[in-house]
């Protein structure tokens, strides 16, 4: 279970912008190896959208089971019944961290695969009719398998966010819910828009339709875990890969919903939630090492005296609120630059896409700089279109978490000023 110490304001946390909280950038970046190792010296990670580095903890787990608990799991002999226990205790204590019971969470090989999994699972369940959401301001993974539901006689209905500033309106979804919608899919963020959208207040619109919600987590999971219970959402996925862990998909769901979908998993597995949408066996070594995710979180809390995974959450974004304000100062005061979505930091996840000339050419050359960063479409085609932006080229996406230093955003916003 996620645990640390009652909240005090420790030497390492810092106050600033009135009540925010700062997390300490030398205590967080010593818990990474990628930080000390030799051939990133220098180099500047901005593509933590893409996937994130993984903490100490996670490498650590991963390595032990690897070395000493390679085998198959579950059985009467040590290493085997311990390598099912690190399973069981990464299922228990992230279910804890994220508000869920421990059979409300799966695990699977990435966000793409559970949602196409849990698609066919719908589709069943569905039969031919009815209706469900979807929204072209998502990540293709989570958009895509919902909308070939089309093909088995589903009606797909697309809530559209504003061509100009990228938002999704809520009151949009009034004429898109009736009594034939069963599914409402939309984004936690946008992995190009990064405007935070209110799950709470969409989740209890869509369930008061008689519908249910699956919100794609992927793009603001890395910026804090957070209380799916509280959200009142009844799926919630996102990848632990761009969380500081292994490459896997995580995904939690409400236990009256597992349990009226189809199996989806081995027959003899039917009876289990936390296997029923996984139709083949985990991967053992990264399923444990997803303990050393929450073993990050308790660290944190216990250097900065910060009571429980909420409190972690809220420091790490309000460090990334505090890491934006210079950068986003920077990008909205330019002409020739175009920022997606929010123009100020306090409702948006630390994710830039700009809309720029050559945004290719300019990844190329930020990379001489010591910058890491990407330049595409990022399969979020749908979002850029409807943001007036052709796919090909792209844009130019500036990404990153609370592990980012003072140093590094400095460091690019002058590699910006000498290549913009």
């Amino acid at each position: 279970m996620f645990s640390g110490p009652k909240a005090t304001l420790a030497p390492g946390l810092v106050a600033r912008h009135c009540s925010a909280m700062i997390l300490d950038t030398d205590f967080v970046r010593a818990q990474f190896p990628a930080f000390s190792e030799p051939s990133l010296q220098g180099q500047a990670l901005f593509e933590n959208a893409g996937g994130s580095y993984a903490c100490r903890q996670v490498i650590d787990r991963l390595t032990r089971f690897y070395t000493e608990r390679k085998v198959q799991p579950y059985a009467p002999y040590r290493a085997s019944t311990l390598g099912g226990e690190e399973m069981d205790e990464a299922r228990i204590r992230l279910s804890a961290v994220l508000g869920v019971a421990a059979d409300e969470l799966s695990f699977g090989p990435s966000t793409t695969a559970n949602t196409y999994v849990l698609s066919q699972a719908f589709a069943t369940f569905m039969g031919h009719g009815g209706s469900i959401v979807v929204t072209n301001q998502d990540h293709e993974a989570n958009t895509g398998p919902w909308r070939r539901l089309a093909e088995r006689g589903i009606e797909v209905r697309e809530w559209r966010m504003d061509p100009e500033t990228g938002h999704l309106n809520p009151d949009d979804l009034d004429h898109l819910l009736d009594e034939t919608t069963r599914l409402v899919c939309f984004p936690h963020c946008s992995n190009v828009i990064g405007e935070i959208n209110p799950v709470a207040e969409i989740a209890a619109k869509v369930r008061a339709a008689g519908a249910v919600t699956c919100v794609d987590g992927v793009s603001y999971a890395p910026h804090g875990l957070p209380d799916v219970k509280a959200l009142g959402c009844d799926i919630y996925l996102f990848s632990a890969y761009k969380t500081y862990g292994p490459h896997q998909g995580i995904m939690t769901i409400r236990k009256g919903l597992a349990e009226v979908l189809p199996n989806q998993g081995h027959v003899f597995n039917g009876y289990d939630t936390s296997k029923r949408f996984t139709p083949a066996g985990p991967d053992h070594a990264q399923v444990a090492a997803c303990a050393g995710m929450v073993d990050y979180l308790d660290a944190l809390a216990a250097h900065h005296g910060l009571d429980g995974p909420q409190a972690v959450h809220h420091a790490m974004r309000e460090t990334e609120e505090d890491r934006m304000v210079p950068l986003m100062d920077y990008l909205t005061a330019r002409n020739d630059v175009r920022l997606l979505g929010p123009q100020t930091p306090s409702n948006r996840a630390p994710t830039l896409a700009l809309e720029l000339e050559d945004p290719a050419g300019k990844a190329v050359a930020l990379a001489d700089h010591g910058i890491m960063c990407g330049a595409g479409d990022f399969y979020a085609v749908r979002a850029l279109e409807a943001s007036g932006v052709n796919p090909d080229p792209g844009v130019l996406r500036l990404s990153f978490t609370h592990y980012t230093s003072e140093a590094e955003i400095t460091q690019l916003i002058t590699a910006l000023d000498q290549t913009l």
